[in-house]
């Protein structure tokens, strides 16, 4: 059974209006949250298990930060997915980890190396079912977006 909570949170992360305005808001509101706290506490991380990824750079080279909800697994892996607020493109990170698998997550400050892994077509509807199970609907908008949404499991290194 999902946490209310999340269901609630699910629904309205959903919303036209959300998808809207989420992705104009909650960069600034996640960076000034990451200053405030040093990195110890997401904005979303409040509502729903959040991490900090860090990416290289597909063309710049560049270390790049992106918050992001994650989905825990049972065994200390985690999976990501490129909603990108259900936008017809997929983010920018996920053509990072496609480039440069080798990356780092942060939960609670903590930074961690893992390296990305595709979630190969024969495994994606058992994955997108684990996935909705702890947010229902979740896969919405892989149909809201029009495109074939990109998850990644991510391996502690």
């Amino acid at each position: 059974m999902p946490n209310p909570v999340r269901v609630v949170v699910a629904r309205f992360s959903r919303t036209r209006f959300f998808r809207r305005v989420g992705p104009t808001i909650m960069p600034p509101l996640e960076r000034v949250m990451t200053a405030i706290t040093g990195g110890r506490v997401q904005l979303s991380g409040l509502l729903v298990p959040s991490l900090v990824l860090h990416t290289i750079g597909a063309r710049s080279g560049i270390e790049r930060d992106t918050t992001l909800m994650y989905c825990p697994e049972p065994d200390g892996r985690i999976l990501v997915t490129g909603s990108n607020f259900a936008r017809g493109n997929h983010p920018a990170w996920t053509g990072n980890l496609l480039k440069n698998p080798g990356a780092a997550v942060s939960i609670h400050g903590r930074r961690q190396d893992v390296h990305a892994m595709l979630v190969a077509d024969d495994e994606r509807e058992a994955v997108w079912a684990y996935i909705e199970k702890q947010w229902p609907g979740y896969r919405g908008y892989e149909r809201a977006s029009g495109r074939v949404l990109r998850i990644f499991r991510l391996t502690p290194s």
